[in-house]
């Protein structure tokens, strides 16, 4: 059973209506609060969002009976809160459970000892695919756009079209730096623990030192490792050093190939004994594919090692694997000042002139150039009035520019190379000239996606990945609301302020008499 917020408030529980937050708060959790508080308030957006979650997540599961679940409420504060403020599910934990005014907004009282458990929050919080936040994602700005209407004193505000920037960056996977020694040990290492513990659990005497074995292997790589290391110039040292540098990569892969012999062997051994009594087939199926896995890539890193260092060739780009655990890991050199190399999945957003997210697309194996297009017609397929985009270089083509006239009376795509005369009059024109200088805003962005959450993807796997920025993209946008909020709520006090003021003045004026 899951319902979407309690309907009956219970003794001490403050109505969500009557919360305030100190306005003179620098941090960003009151501004996250107030965007939520907007959410609920809004009846037609709040019914609008929860009767997607009620169908999407876990549609086959009776939402009526059962034990009670999390509430759909409480499932999008928490991941709103995640991402908002960039921690991590322990944090996420301690706020939920001690934090006042977030209590408040779960709808817990002072009165309320009702405590939150870790795996519960990151089961439930994971229930929302990307498909499903997207959806949500765009009743929340529609909502802020009538907001940013409604409460704007600017022409330029009031105009309803939508004028979009779009940029990609790179959102970090949670990996240490690649390469093949370090990565032949993350496989090797991971093969003896598993086979280990499998081991153990059907009480075959086997790896029975598997920590030893594990040292064994990491000496050897940190002796490769420290071979790596002489910078002599002299010709006799060098040949020297090139020979005790095969030399210790040879008994690196020969201590390595050792233990993958060893646990073919033992796997071989296991199939002959009856695993029933203690372990279930599916399970021993699952562990037994686990560790073949990282015997693959354990066999890849050697062959690698070995043409690379032993045979002196050079691994082709598109071999290279660059984590064990995140194989959707790219190596992405962006052209950034200090930051030769970042290791990810880029990430390609669009923003509107409002400083909304409008849509955020994962890129695997993909250019900047390959999603101009698309972005640009998915965009518009949720956002009808979207009227121009800006992008930077990186996104020109020929093919891109014929489409992208399609789609936006506006397209300001500027190209590369020389300019013939007929490009010149189109990106000298003042409306194209007007909206590349305003393109550079969609890095205040990008920094704040990153700040709030999009610099490093702590989830595993390419599906958590994508969960995540999406998650961002609804939490960033929700701040958003948030702060246009607080700063109509600040204007309104001056105005109320600047009117007192000049009442007492009126006051203090001094009265003639007349002669």
């Amino acid at each position: 059973m899951r319902v979407v917020q309690p309907p009956q408030m219970t003794i001490g529980e403050v109505d969500v209506s009557k919360l305030t937050f100190n306005p003179n708060s620098r941090d960003d959790i009151p501004r996250i609060l107030k965007g939520l508080q907007f959410i609920y308030l809004n009846i037609i957006l709040r019914n609008a969002i929860f009767a997607l979650l009620l169908s999407k997540i876990s549609p086959k599961v009776s939402k009526t009976n059962g034990r009670p679940g999390m509430s759909l409420w409480t499932i999008l504060v928490c991941g709103v809160i995640r991402l908002g403020l960039n921690i991590d599910y322990d944090r996420l934990l301690e706020l939920m459970n001690e934090h006042h005014s977030l209590r408040a907004i779960l709808g817990h009282h002072t009165y309320n000892d009702v405590l939150y458990h870790l795996q519960t929050v990151k089961d439930n919080v994971s229930l929302l695919t990307p498909e499903l936040l997207d959806e949500i994602n765009q009743l929340i700005v529609k909502s802020g756009h009538e907001l940013v209407l409604r409460g704007s004193h600017d022409k330029k505000s009031d105009d309803p079209a939508l004028h979009g920037r779009c940029d990609s960056f790179v959102v970090e996977t949670d990996v240490h730096y690649p390469t093949d020694t370090n990565l032949l040990y993350d496989a090797t290492r991971k093969i003896i623990q598993l086979t280990a513990k499998m081991c153990k659990l059907l009480g075959f005497s086997a790896l029975r030192q598997h920590a030893k074995n594990v040292y064994q292997v990491k000496a050897a790589m940190r002796k490769a490792h420290l071979k790596n290391r002489s910078k002599s110039t002299n010709t006799e040292q060098k040949e020297k050093n090139e020979a005790a540098i095969i030399e210790a990569h040879q008994e690196y892969i020969k201590c390595d190939q050792s233990f993958v012999d060893k646990v073919r062997q033992i796997l071989l051994d296991v199939e002959k004994i009856d695993k029933t009594a203690v372990m279930h087939p599916i399970r021993y199926d699952a562990r037994k594919a686990e560790i073949e896995k990282f015997i693959v890539h354990a066999e890849r890193q050697i062959d690698q090692i070995r043409r690379r260092k032993i045979l002196g060739e050079k691994i082709p780009h598109e071999e290279k694997v660059f984590s064990l655990f995140e194989p959707h890991t790219e190596w992405i050199s962006k052209g950034k000042a200090g930051v030769p190399v970042e290791l990810g999945l880029k990430v390609c957003i669009m923003e509107d002139q409002h400083r909304f997210i409008l849509r955020t697309q994962v890129m695997q194996d993909q250019t900047d150039d390959k999603v101009t297009v698309e972005i640009v017609t998915e965009t518009k397929k949720r956002f009808p009035n979207l009227q121009s985009t800006s992008f930077d270089k990186g996104f020109h083509s020929i093919e891109n520019q014929k489409k992208l006239k399609e789609e936006l009376p506006l397209v300001v795509l500027p190209r590369k190379g020389k300019l013939s005369e007929a490009a010149k009059a189109i990106e000298n024109a003042p409306e194209f000239v007007a909206a590349r200088k305003a393109h550079s805003a969609v890095e205040s962005a990008i920094n704040a996606l990153e700040v709030h959450g999009l610099d490093v993807c702590p989830d595993h796997g390419l599906d958590a990945f994508k969960c995540y920025v999406a998650w961002a993209m609804v939490a960033r946008n929700i701040h958003r609301i948030g702060d246009i909020l607080w700063e109509q709520e600040k204007e309104a006090q001056r105005g109320k302020d600047n009117q007192v003021s000049a009442q007492n003045d009126e006051k203090d004026k001094p009265v003639k008499i007349a002669a």
